[in-house]
C-alpha cells in the first residue's frame, strides 16, 4: 500500500507578518477630515456635515474627531456642537516653516523688494481660510513692523485682502463679500462702508495688479500687496510691502510689489501649491 500523502500545506516563511506597505484607513480618514475642515466654506462644521463630505460613518467620524481633539488638531464648540481646526496645527505649520527651504528661496526676492521700496516685505500663504505669514524681510531703515513669521491674518485684511479677493471668481467673490466680518479696513465693525468704492478698488486692483492701504487699517502705516498665483488663475497667497511711504509713492511701491509677485508666481507658485496642499 502506498503511503498516505501528506496534504498539510506548509505556510510560507513570512506568513502572519504585518504588511507595512498597506495604508491605514483610519489615518487616511483623519487626513481627509483635516483637509476638509481646511477647505470648507465655514470654519465650523457639524459632525453630520463632516462625515457626509468625507464619506465615512458618523460613529467612525466621531471617534476620529475625538482622537484629533486629544492633540488639539481639532477643537469642538460645545454650544454649537461643531468642529474646527485646532491650535495644534500651528505648531506643525511653524515647524514646517522653520525646517523647509522656503525662506531661503523667497529671501532674495523679499530683500530686493525691501531695498527698492524701503518697506518691510512679507510673503503670506492662504491656510485654513486665513493668510499665514511664511517669510519676512525687515526694512533696513524706517518703521519696524511688528509682524512675525507665523502670524495669521483674516483673508480680507487690508491691502492683501483686497489684492486676493479682487482675483476670485465671481461666485466666490460674492460669498466672501456676503460673509461677516470683513476686514478690508481693519476694524470689522466698520463693515463695508461704501460698496461702490470697494468695487472700484477691486476693479483698479485687477487692472494694476496690486492693491494699497494708505493708513486705513492703521493710521500712519501704508501697505501695498499683490496676489501670488499657483498653477491656476486663483490666488494662493500675497506679497506685501508695509512701511510709511507717502500716497504719491503708492504707484511705484505697488508696481514693485506686483513685479515681485509675478516673479514668485512663475518660479515658486505651483511648487508652493503642491508642497503645502494649499486650500482655502
Amino acid at each position: 500500500m502506498s503511503p498516505t500523502p501528506n496534504t498539510t500545506t506548509t505556510p510560507p516563511p513570512d506568513s502572519g507578518r504585518p504588511n507595512y506597505s498597506q495604508g491605514v484607513p483610519a489615518v487616511a480618514q483623519a487626513s481627509k477630515i483635516l483637509f476638509y475642515l481646511a477647505g470648507a466654506g465655514r470654519s465650523q462644521q457639524t459632525l453630520t456635515e463632516i462625515c457626509r463630505e468625507v464619506g465615512i460613518h458618523k460613529s467612525k467620524g466621531y471617534a476620529i474627531l475625538n482622537t484629533l481633539m486629544e492633540s488639539a488638531l481639532v477643537v469642538r464648540s460645545e454650544g454649537a456642537k461643531t468642529y474646527a481646526l485646532g491650535p495644534g496645527l500651528l505648531v506643525l505649520s511653524r515647524s514646517v516653516l522653520d525646517h523647509s527651504d522656503l525662506r531661503g528661496s523667497v529671501a532674495p526676492f523679499l530683500a530686493n523688494l525691501s531695498r527698492g521700496t524701503a518697506c518691510t516685505t512679507l510673503l503670506g500663504l492662504v491656510s485654513a481660510g486665513r493668510v499665514l505669514v511664511v517669510a519676512k524681510h525687515e526694512a533696513e531703515t524706517g518703521m519696524a513692523v511688528a509682524i512675525r513669521v507665523g502670524h495669521r491674518y483674516p483673508l480680507t485684511w487690508g491691502a492683501h485682502g483686497k489684492a486676493m479677493v479682487a482675483f476670485l471668481e465671481k461666485e466666490e467673490l460674492r460669498q466672501v463679500l456676503a460673509g461677516e466680518p470683513l476686514y478690508f479696513w481693519g476694524d470689522p465693525a466698520r463693515g463695508v462702508e461704501d460698496p461702490v468704492a470697494l468695487a472700484a478698488e477691486l476693479e483698479a486692483c485687477r487692472e494694476a495688479g496690486y492693491a494699497t492701504d494708505l493708513g486705513g487699517v492703521q493710521p500712519g502705516v501704508s501697505a501695498a500687496s499683490s496676489p501670488l498665483f499657483g498653477s491656476a488663475a486663483r490666488p494662493i497667497g500675497a506679497v506685501m510691502a508695509v512701511g510709511t511711504f507717502a500716497p504719491e509713492c503708492a504707484v511705484s511701491v505697488g508696481q514693485a510689489v506686483a513685479g515681485t509677485a509675478r516673479e514668485l508666481s512663475a518660479l515658486l507658485g505651483p511648487t508652493l501649491e503642491s508642497l503645502y496642499g494649499l486650500q482655502r
